[in-house]
């Protein structure tokens, strides 16, 4: 059986986080949480719920919180890393599906699609996520149904081969882009969106610099 753990960055999900860990509890993988300067009662039920917990005093970014996660998994030996969201929109039972696709390939990621099955998805984020989606498609030389979606497999092999700098959201593009760049491949399982009332926490105008000012400077330094 591989020596996988999930890594959950999160800012104030005090709502969702203990059911998450609760139900990941029983898929018998350690959960690492990320509590990127809380200022709710986040941590305090992630680890009453059986998570390792490292926390932040202060906020530092999605991408900051990632990356102390990748350092974790890499100085504790696993052998892959799945990463999820905190807010509830990520479907526990899918995770087998990363799990069984991991065990076929040593060196890889493993995307999760949402794109299969949008009706319930906001309008407003499908068509981000095509128009993203084929963006990095194209910069990356491969077919990534959903490039957007932070449900993801990354195996050791891939992680320590990356060198990466995002502190935010873009790092979900930072991660695709290097790892193509590293001739790495990168395959997709379907996976379910579930979406409420919550607030996303991504700024529309702020994360959109952020992103174009990293993809611009990617593609400058070197083709893939």
């Amino acid at each position: 059986m591989m020596n996988i753990c999930i890594v959950i960055p999160v800012h104030n999900e005090a709502q969702f986080i203990g059911p998450l860990v609760e139900s990941l509890g029983k898929k018998e993988h350690d959960v690492i949480v990320i509590d990127d300067g809380s200022t709710d009662q986040t941590s305090d039920i992630a680890r009453d719920k059986g998570a390792i917990v490292i926390r932040h005093q202060q906020r530092s970014g999605k991408g900051f919180s990632l990356r102390e996660g990748f350092e974790y998994v890499l100085n504790h030996g696993y052998d892959g890393v799945v990463t999820m969201d905190g807010d509830g929109q990520h479907d526990v039972n899918d995770l087998d599906q990363f799990v069984k696709a991991a065990q076929k390939c040593e060196a890889c990621i493993i995307a999760g699609n949402r794109m299969n099955n949008t009706k319930v998805m906001p309008l407003i984020r499908y068509c981000t996520n095509r128009f993203m989606s084929w963006l990095i498609s194209m910069a990356c030389g491969q077919s990534i149904g959903d490039t957007q979606c932070g449900y993801r497999y990354i195996s050791r092999n891939v992680l320590a081969k990356l060198s990466l700098t995002c502190k935010d959201f873009e790092i979900e593009t930072e991660i695709l882009m290097q790892a193509c760049k590293k001739g790495f491949k990168v395959y997709s399982v379907p996976i379910k969106a579930i979406y409420s009332d919550e607030k996303s926490k991504i700024n529309p105008f702020m994360d959109t610099i952020r992103f174009f000012a990293y993809f611009l400077k990617e593609i400058r330094s070197s083709k893939i």
